[in-house]
């Protein structure tokens, strides 16, 4: 029996950055759906239900923290697994994040994109 391929919902407002990292995820073998900002990424949390949310923090409409806030008190996506990729450097945003119980928290400026993906099989038990 064929594994099910992971899905990916990747929510990044820089849609350079987010075509970059779709393809590479893609290459990888996940099932990927990008989206631009805050309000589309909790749509698509509900109607998707990815295995795993790749959620920048600054966005348009809803930031990332607060859709994680949102995802985590929604009953459907409180179980689902994110991890936040951000500019956001500052200790106090890390921090902000697992306070509202984000799963990793990864800075764009110390990361190369296979750590990313590193990241998203360790959270997925593939790796």
């Amino acid at each position: 029996m064929a594994e099910q391929t992971a899905k990916i919902l990747l929510v990044e407002d820089d849609t350079a950055l987010a075509a970059v990292y779709r393809s590479r995820l893609e290459v990888e073998g996940f099932d990927v759906r990008e989206v631009h900002d805050g309000e589309q990424a909790l749509s698509a949390a509900m109607e998707y239900r990815p295995d795993l949310i790749l959620l920048d923090a600054m966005m348009p409409k809803i930031s990332g923290f607060d859709v994680l806030d949102i995802l985590r008190n929604t009953p459907e996506t409180g179980n689902m697994r994110v991890i936040m990729l951000t500019a956001l450097s500052q200790p106090k945003d890390k921090e902000r994040a697992e306070a509202l119980g984000v799963d990793d928290y990864l800075v764009k400026s110390q990361v190369v994109i296979s750590d990313v993906v590193e990241r998203i099989k360790h959270h997925l038990g593939k790796d």
